[in-house]
């Protein structure tokens, strides 16, 4: 699969733009991790960069590619799931494809992020969202997401998956955290 495969493609859900409320798709799983990552203007900016340019995924491990950035309603992404480093070494187009695309930006003041849907050929069904917040004690990270299996694979795997989702969504934060330190 790649990038300019993903134009024809439809989303896995019906519930596309729901991860900028609070309700949770009946049949997914809810996921948010929110976590402070420093104080003031400086380290706001460089997070807000560092998710808008992509950065922070590539940091996190994932090879991604997108058709816009900083990204837009409508923007298709593809990352490889794998082992992270080694991919990123060999720049190749190893690993299980992770199709999607952009279903909501926000850009104010005091918040900056999107979501993205997933696409056919997904390992999972659902939306994930990252937003850059700026609260009165400091800089805060959110990524919230509601999933579920969308492969006989990733529906065996029952809790591994989330606990992998999880564990994706700490190092999405702690690259955000290095990255606008």
């Amino acid at each position: 699969m790649k990038l300019e495969d993903l134009a024809g493609l439809r989303f896995t859900y019906d519930e596309v733009g729901s991860t900028q409320y609070d309700e949770v798709p009946e049949g997914f799983h809810r996921l948010e991790h929110r976590e402070r990552i420093g104080d003031g203007d400086e380290v706001f900016q460089r997070a807000a960069d560092a998710l808008l340019t992509w950065r922070m995924h590539r940091a996190a491990g994932l090879l991604v590619t997108a058709t816009a950035t900083p990204p837009q309603v409508g923007t298709d992404s593809l990352a490889r799931l794998g082992p992270g480093m080694l991919i990123r070494r060999l720049r190749t187009q190893v690993g299980l494809p992770v199709p999607c695309r952009v279903v909501w930006v926000v850009n104010e003041p005091d918040r900056i992020g999107f979501a993205y849907g997933t696409l056919e050929g997904h390992p999972e069904a659902g939306e994930e969202s990252f937003l850059i917040t700026r609260d009165p004690d400091g800089i805060h990270a959110t990524i919230r997401a509601y999933s579920r299996p969308a492969t006989w694979y990733t529906h065996l795997a029952g809790p591994i998956t989330r606990r992998t989702q999880h564990y994706a969504a700490t190092r999405y934060v702690a690259a955000l955290r290095r990255l606008a330190a």
